[in-house]
């Protein structure tokens, strides 16, 4: 028999999306599936979109607990021999958990990690262009790690197919975390793991959601206190696996890029991280403008130019998701119009 493979989906206030993610989940081709929506509080219509989907989906509502609490929430509740964790505005290829699974080779380990590609899109996942970078091949543990770190890569979470002994050896994810819990999670999964094996020619499309979404820090103090943890965990996890010069190497500069977040705004988190940085023998330096950016420190002070380095990009990037979104609306409302006329044209024939 197939195994099953269990999609959760953890939403909050995510009415705008819910529908093409669940729809997405249920378009997958492989055939032993089940679908787990954990509806995190919301105070929207979140709850009742994703209900008109049943029996087709599972839905249940728990007060407001935050997204790792909702996927543990999920997977308590799964049943799968695999586990497809998917955003509630994120959405998947088809035929991604088939390909993944396809993938496997006989005598394989359960402790295989299965990976593939991934486009950031605003609405429109047509103009959507999949990400290559050296995360995008077979590694080893250690390798993956350092390549993340060394060189300031992701993988976006709901690219990950794993069986149910991984997740249950990475342990859940973690409460403490409103920031990069993902990273965290799969970071715990990667050192449970044999290593990760990527499956070209599939993938997920993962929304850009700008200053609403939970990867957005700005000013909350929560985030930025989880982003300096979640730094710390990851040395610590590259640590245990190999304690070397190329692993403090990457550990450096995986602190000096995100020193930004804390310096000089944050001082005491700032001073964690250089105490962190003189424990791998290394120091971080403070971090430098842009040069489009650099000329406003002269003028208005490096405190103004840091906020505008942050923000501008993000208020264009608004306006570009707004002017995607517009169009999107549009698109839908011209097939709509032309599907009855394209029936009634068909009827008449």
């Amino acid at each position: 028999m197939k195994p099953l493979v269990s999609i959760l989906i953890p939403a909050y206030n995510a009415e705008e999306t819910i529908a093409e993610t669940i729809q997405s989940a249920i378009a997958q081709t492989w055939p032993r599936k089940e679908i787990i929506v954990v509806d995190d509080g919301s105070a929207d219509r979140t709850a009742k979109i994703a209900r008109s989907f049943v029996p087709g989906i599972r839905v249940v509502s728990t007060e407001n607990r935050g997204l790792s609490a909702a996927v543990n929430h999920a997977l308590q509740l799964s049943q799968g021999d695999y586990i497809q964790e998917l955003d509630a505005d994120d959405l998947m290829l088809p035929n991604k958990i088939e390909r993944q699974l396809a993938a496997l080779r006989e005598g394989d380990s359960k402790r295989v990690l299965l990976s593939s590609p991934w486009a950031p899109f605003y609405y429109r996942t047509r103009h959507a262009r999949f990400i290559r970078n050296s995360l995008c091949q077979d590694l080893s543990p250690v390798e993956w790690l350092l390549k993340k770190m060394s060189e300031n890569l992701h993988m976006q979470n709901a690219t990950w197919l794993m069986s149910r002994e991984l997740a249950e050896a990475a342990g859940p994810w973690d409460t403490r975390l409103h920031y990069d819990q993902d990273g965290e999670y799969f970071d715990r999964v990667l050192l449970s793991s044999e290593g990760t094996r990527f499956v070209p020619g599939t993938g997920i499309f993962y929304r850009a959601s700008g200053m609403g979404s939970i990867s957005y820090i700005g000013n909350s103090r929560k985030k930025r206190d989880s982003l300096l943890l979640s730094l710390k965990l990851h040395v610590q996890y590259l640590r245990s696996l190999e304690d070397s010069e190329r692993v403090r190497k990457a550990s450096l500069t995986y602190l000096q890029n995100w020193y930004f977040a804390f310096y000089p705004e944050h001082p005491q988190a700032a001073a964690e991280l250089r105490s962190l940085a003189a424990q791998l023998q290394g120091y971080l330096e403070p971090p430098s403008l842009r040069r489009k950016y650099a000329w406003l420190s002269h003028l208005l002070g490096r405190r103004y130019a840091s906020w505008a380095e942050m923000v501008l990009p993000q208020i264009k990037a608004a306006y570009a998701r707004k002017w995607d979104k517009t169009l999107y609306v549009l698109e839908k409302r011209s097939v709509s119009k032309t599907e009855p006329q394209a029936m009634s044209a068909a009827r008449r024939g």
